[in-house]
Formats: C-alpha cells, structure tokens, sequence
C-alpha cells in the first residue's frame, strides 16, 4: 500500500468512527424512550398552560370488539374531518391532545382507536381517561359490540385468526376479548351492536351521531324488541310490556302492527297501559337529568313484547314522541318487526 493509500484508509476509518459515535447518543435516547413507553413511566399529565381552553380539542375513544367495524367507525370520522390515530398506545393519548391543544386550532377533533392489539398498554388507559377528566378535556368512548355467531363468521370469512385466540379457537379469542374489554364496556357513552349491520348501515349510524354541527344535550334510541329474538346487547334500560294483553290473539288486529292506530287504541285501553308510560316517562325525566350530569349523551331504551310486533312497537312510538317533546333528539327503531 502507498503512503497515499495509507492515508486515504486511516482518514475513512476515522470518519466511521465519528459517525459511529455521533449516532450513539441519538439512539441510546431511542432506547431509552421506547424502554418507558414499554413500562409506566410514561407521563399521563396534560401540559396546557398558556393554552386557552377553547383550544383543547374534542376526544372520541373507538374501541370494541376485533371484527366489530372499528376500522368503519375510524374512516367515517376521518371523512367527518376528524383526526384520527388507529392503535395509539392508551398512555400515550394525553400527549396527542396536548399536541392538538398547541396546534392553534388545526386539530379540533381527535379520534384514537385502542384495541387488544396494543393490549401491553391497555391497563394504562384508565388513568389516562383519568388524566384527562381531571384536565376537564370532552372525551367519549364509542364501543363496537357484536353476537359471537356475527364475529365468527366475519373471521372465518377472511380467514384470519382471532387477534387473542392463541392456539386455541376464534370464540376462545373472542371470549377472552370480552373479559378484558368488560370494563371500557361499561364505561361506554355510546355502544353500537353490528351484529346485523353492513358498512354502509353503520356509517350511517355514526354519522348521525358525528355529523350534526351542534351537539344535542341527550340523544336518545327508542328501539322495540321481541323478547323471543333476543335481549339487543346495546340497550342501557329494558321494559318489558308482556304484562299487557296481547294484540296477536285478537284475529282482526293480528294482522297488523303497533304502528296502526286501532292496534296502539286496543294497547292503551288495557288497565295499566297509561299508567306505566305516564310514570316510565317520569322516570326517564330523572334517569336523563343524571345522565347529563355525568356527560353521558347517548341512551338506547328498549321496550319489548313477545314479538316485537305489537305492544313494544306501540309504546316505543308514545314514548319517543314524549321525549321528543322535552326536547330530547330520539330515534325510534323497530328491531324485530316483521320477522315472523
């Protein structure tokens, strides 16, 4: 080797050598975030002073079930001008509405989607949720719920294991996910049962939660049932009307529905009938007031019969059309009608 060629290697090697050690501090400092991102010392604190409150953005958790359409629920916020962030680690969801409270307004609206993927951090999300009340931040959980007989055939459908089945079955996978998610459950404002939905119903349904400018003080779902079908999964209160004669034995009425006025006369003539609306709506009056109070806005009612043809029908129409005249937003769905 020449002197040049001598020269020209040591200067290279030094070179490497300084690069080499340029890059040991940048990722030192990768290692050591990531090592706190994977424990708890990551901060759930909100650092917002000097920012006006106006400014912190709104929040929505998606969460749910694997298979129950969360990935809908996300693109149809996305599409409303959301921001939205898919599988952010629960700890981490403090610093995306702080950064959204600095970004002069040009993130009003932040929607984060946490699911059993990222099930490491999934025990820091309560005291996230915790951190940010204490911040008075406007968040709500959206939960996607669906039937086992639904989420199996949508996985047997794209062929793609449970994400908690391990080596055991998809109900075992989706057995385990309703243990772990039971609590984010109950703590839900707005649960939503796809079991019977395609996309374009589901959008549907969550634009019209989304999609209006101004925000309802409560909004309310009315849904008749038939106990015979099933209990519906998103129902937060249930009346039964079974104690009601039954239009189905009277052969001129059998024919018909709740919606007709001679079968909604033959229900509210019967001893009672007024009685339980009159003091169900009352009720509601109370159940709505405290509902408000703790920033709930979403309440699914669900009056059942028999068949869900008749009586539940009936008095589902009386009691949106009560709510609605105390200023309560109320959708009213028929369920089971015309399944027999």
């Amino acid at each position: 080797m020449t002197e040049h060629e001598a020269r020209r290697s040591a200067e290279r090697d030094q070179s490497h050598e300084g690069r080499d050690q340029s890059h040991e501090g940048p990722r030192e400092e990768r290692n050591e975030r990531a090592s706190k991102e994977n424990g708890a010392q990551v901060s759930t604190g909100i650092d917002t002073a000097g920012v006006p409150d106006a400014a912190i953005p709104e929040l929505v958790i998606i969460s749910g079930m694997s298979g129950a359409g969360r990935s809908t629920a996300a693109k149809c916020l996305e599409d409303l001008g959301w921001f939205v962030v898919d599988n952010l680690p629960p700890a981490l969801i403090p610093t995306m509405v702080e950064l959204g409270a600095r970004s002069q307004g040009n993130v009003a609206r932040i929607a984060v989607v946490v699911d059993v993927r990222g099930r490491r951090f999934f025990d820091n999300l309560r005291e996230s949720l915790a951190g940010l009340e204490a911040k008075n931040v406007t968040r709500r959980i959206v939960f996607l719920e669906s039937s086992d007989e639904a989420l199996v055939r949508r996985f047997e459908s794209v062929r793609r294991p449970h994400p908690l089945q391990g080596d055991g079955r998809i109900v075992d996978g989706i057995a385990a996910e309703r243990e772990l998610l039971r609590e984010l459950r109950g703590d839900a404002d707005l649960v939503i049962d796809t079991s019977s939905l395609n996309v374009h119903e589901l959008r549907a349904k969550m634009d019209a939660q989304f999609a209006g400018e101004e925000e309802p003080e409560l909004r309310a779902t009315v849904m008749s049932f038939g106990f015979k079908y099933g209990l519906p999964v998103d129902a937060d209160l249930v009346a039964d009307m079974r104690f009601l004669p039954n239009p189905h034995w009277v052969p001129e009425l059998r024919p018909y529905t709740g919606l007709n006025d001679e079968v909604a006369a033959y229900v509210f003539n019967q001893p009672g009938a007024k009685e339980f609306l009159d003091r169900y709506a009352e009720l509601l009056r109370l159940i709505s007031a405290g509902y408000r109070r703790e920033g709930k806005r979403y309440v699914t009612i669900a009056i059942g019969c028999t068949g869900g043809k008749h009586r539940s029908v009936a008095t589902s129409e009386k009691l949106a059309a009560r709510l609605a005249a105390e200023g309560v937003e109320t959708v009213v769905v028929h369920r089971d009608m015309g399944r027999e």
